[in-house]
């Protein structure tokens, strides 16, 4: 089956193919944001300008056409209203142009399944880290179960807040990041309550000691501090479930420091880690593909009326058809 998929949840748009068990194309158009961040609108406006020049690259990258599909998947949500509708919008239009059945894609779902698929975890604790979600799940009773999350702002979300008080370019994790490396570590506000975590007060308190530290301190001490709390989330996940593999996805499980950290405590307690490659974890349309496919697989074509974008889609709302 050769399922053509479109992401555009946030800043990216992107457009991929999966086809006979791997993936033939992933392109992808980024909306750079300045220091206002991710404006809906603006971006959304940038997608639809570059929609035909993306879709175009991936079909040539696939050497399909886009008749040799069976179906047309897409980003329903969760996610900015405005760049979801351009993406469902560009996927209506080619399954109903050409006949072809459409999926819509929980997001989250979909860097699940692309990680379990590259990394070979049929079974693990998954430590969901992107801009909007923060999220230790496991799959039980043919759900994905959210065991621990963020209460109030996801950890890619409070890392680019803190990037831009920086005064940092765009790609703010990855410059945090750098930037930590040549850090030294002090203490910041460590909150984890039970399994869930909160970060807005971390954020407060690396934002005030700016004016009397060194910003790569800073960066250090935050980054440290928010991996360890996830990581013990993620620990007492793996104690709790005795699950014995553990996979990151999402956009800040491209973060090497925190793949580390995650590995160090797996190695600890006889696990095994694993994160799928940096360009399946950042936002792209392969991992929508490759979920379409599965729901295609199972029969779960949706009408073109009832593809509608859901701004709020939780992972634990998708009912899996699929081992």
């Amino acid at each position: 089956m050769r399922v053509l998929g479109i992401e555009s949840s946030a800043h990216t748009l992107g457009v991929g193919v999966f086809s006979g068990g791997r993936f033939l194309a992933n392109e992808k158009a980024f909306y750079r944001g300045g220091a206002e961040g991710i404006h809906p609108r603006k971006a959304a406006d940038f997608m639809a300008e570059r929609a035909r020049g993306v879709l175009e690259a991936a079909l040539a990258e696939s050497g399909l056409g886009i008749r040799d599909f069976d179906g047309i998947a897409f980003t329903q949500g969760p996610g900015l209203g405005p760049c979801l509708q351009v993406g469902a919008a560009l996927a209506k239009a080619l399954a109903a142009r050409n006949g072809k059945p459409l999926a819509a894609v929980n997001h989250c779902v979909a860097h699940i399944e692309a990680a379990r698929l590259l990394s070979g975890a049929r079974d693990p604790v998954v430590v969901y880290a992107s801009g909007g979600n923060t999220q230790v799940i496991v799959r039980e009773g043919g759900r994905y179960r959210v065991l621990g999350e963020t209460l109030d702002v996801g950890i890619g979300n409070m890392l680019d807040a803190f990037a831009r008080e920086l005064g940092v370019p765009f790609a703010h994790g990855s410059t945090v990041e750098k930037l930590a490396e040549k850090g030294e570590f002090f203490g910041l506000p460590y909150t984890v309550k039970g399994m869930d975590l909160a970060f807005t007060g971390l954020l407060t308190a690396a934002v005030k000691a700016l004016a009397e530290r060194r910003k790569e301190d800073v960066c250090r001490a935050l980054q440290e501090t928010s991996f360890a709390m996830l990581v013990e989330a993620t620990e007492r996940a793996v104690a709790l479930t005795g699950k014995r593999r553990v996979v990151a996805c999402g956009g800040v499980a491209q973060n090497r420091r925190l793949q580390e950290m995650l590995s160090l405590m797996c190695a600890e307690r006889g696990a095994r880690f694993a994160a799928a490659p940096a360009e399946f974890n950042a936002d792209n349309g392969a991992m929508v593909a490759y979920a379409g496919f599965l729901l295609l697989k199972a029969g779960r074509a949706v009408p073109p009326c009832s593809a509608k974008p859901r701004q709020r889609f939780r992972v634990d709302e998708v009912e899996l058809s699929w081992d």
